[in-house]
């Protein structure tokens, strides 16, 4: 059986298959859950890898042996469990390792009303559960002991009220016609895009839409530019305007302008902000510290008031249940909703973005302009032995020289017309560092000044 502390992260369960992750496993797993949230029903779905057939049952059996009933809703993405998750008032579990490569897999698992399940909020008591069972398995079983007659299984569609669900959030009278490219790269964004763009006025034309866990075509990880080539090169070819690369399990989106350059996190943030501030004039807006100084900034000028939260989606969820923000935002492409349970959503943010063209007239390059401010490192990852021992140093350093340190989420330092952050990764032995300044080649200088830093005090 393999060992709870390896595949046990700060926000889901991941890990390789057989030997990290396995069928007994994950069935302790389902019984841990279902011990643990005392629910009568847990819902259970699972993206295209072929080892979630075998992982999910388990992780049903285990729910079922504590007499817990399990819902299978079948193939979906990630955001369809949040979505059921709400309409049921019932936790719920997804089987996806997101980005990472085939051999992977995991569990993302929410509470009723999908509301989230981390470290702080549940992770560490399913760990500890997940353990107890484990140990109280008979030597060489396939996982805990139940009991011969298991709670119901059954199976439910609700793909088609989760389509009309994100269709809810853009006015479709509005929208007009778009010639739309997006690459699923063989995740389930090539289930859920022809589902949720059926009946819009959008020429969509989807790269890479057969669900194959194994990505035979590139990885399903669009923060990496290079996985964007094939995008890039289609949307030129067809001249269409935008294109849109979803990651495996279809809860991140990012964007690729009529010109084939990338967007960041942080401008869709700010573009998706001005769209929601219209719907819900003087909201509240969420946005992670590492996100571009100018999305506070057009927050502010469209009538918003902005907060700057931590990165992670347990966090945002946090401060959205408290403020009542309408919207939150992450540079890592995950985009949050308070009308969509809190949750985040990659497909809710394509056609809000395709609603805000429509509207406008103007290619998107055109409309990103004006937030198009500053220069940004993206996230820098530099391997050290003890990252956290690493962040206190720095944070030393630059106290001893007379500048203001923020700890609200590793360290971030404001030097006026350059900022930084360094926080430790959560799984490996990895600094995250983000940079911004006022033009690259002053990025650059800071990036390098901030690496020598590190190493200096490493």
């Amino acid at each position: 059986m393999a060992a709870t502390g390896d595949v046990f992260k700060a926000y889901d369960i991941r890990g390789t298959v057989p030997d990290q992750l396995d069928a007994s496993l994950c069935r302790a797993v389902g019984a841990a859950v279902a011990r643990f949230t005392g629910a009568g029903r847990l819902l259970v779905c699972r993206d295209m890898r072929e080892s979630g057939v075998e992982l999910s049952r388990a992780f049903a059996d285990g729910a079922r042996s504590e007499g817990t009933a399990v819902t299978d809703l079948g193939m979906a993405s990630t955001d369809f469990l949040y979505f059921a998750s709400g309409t049921l008032d019932a936790p719920g579990a997804m089987f996806t390792a997101s980005h990472n490569p085939a051999r992977y897999n995991g569990i993302k698992l929410c509470l009723a009303g999908a509301r989230p399940i981390g470290r702080d909020t549940g992770l560490t008591e399913i760990e500890a559960l997940t353990n107890e069972l484990l140990a109280a398995s008979p030597a060489g079983s396939a996982g805990p002991a139940g009991p011969a007659v298991l709670a119901p299984l059954d199976e439910r569609d609700l793909l088609p009220e989760y389509a009309a669900h994100v269709r809810s959030f853009v006015d479709a009278g509005a929208l007009r016609p778009l010639k739309v490219v997006a690459d699923t790269a063989n995740g389930m964004g090539g289930l859920v895009v022809p589902l949720v763009m059926e009946g819009l006025p959008f020429d969509v034309e989807v790269l890479y839409p057969e669900l194959d866990g194994s990505f035979p075509n590139h990885p399903a990880d669009p923060i990496q530019e290079e996985n964007l080539a094939d995008l890039k090169a289609a949307v030129l070819a067809s001249g269409a305007d935008v294109g849109l690369a979803f990651d495996g399990d279809a809860d991140r989106v990012f964007l690729v302008d009529e010109r084939a350059q990338p967007v960041s996190g942080s401008l869709t943030t700010a573009l998706v902000a001005v769209s929601m501030l219209e719907k819900h004039p003087g909201a509240t807006v969420l946005y992670n510290l590492i996100c571009s100084r100018v999305v506070p900034e057009v927050v502010a000028e469209h009538g918003g008031h902005g907060i700057r939260t931590r990165v992670g989606h347990s966090f945002i969820k946090q401060v959205m249940a408290e403020t009542g923000a309408v919207f939150g935002g992450e540079h890592s492409g995950h985009y949050y909703y308070r009308d969509n349970y809190r949750a985040d959503s990659g497909i809710i943010t394509a056609l809000l973005v395709l609603e805000l063209m429509s509207r406008s007239g103007r290619p998107l390059s055109e409309l990103l302009a004006p937030y198009r401010r500053y220069a940004g490192s993206g996230e820098i990852n530099t391997e050290v032995p003890d990252p956290l021992a690493a962040v206190e140093a720095v944070a030393e350093r630059e106290a001893a020289a007379g500048n203001e340190v923020d700890r609200l989420d590793g360290l971030t330092v404001d030097h006026g017309d350059w900022w930084y952050n360094l926080r430790p990764s959560n799984t490996e032995p990895l600094l995250r560092l983000n940079v911004e300044a006022r033009t690259d080649d002053e990025c650059r200088q800071h990036v390098a000044a901030v690496v020598d830093l590190v190493k200096e005090v490493t």
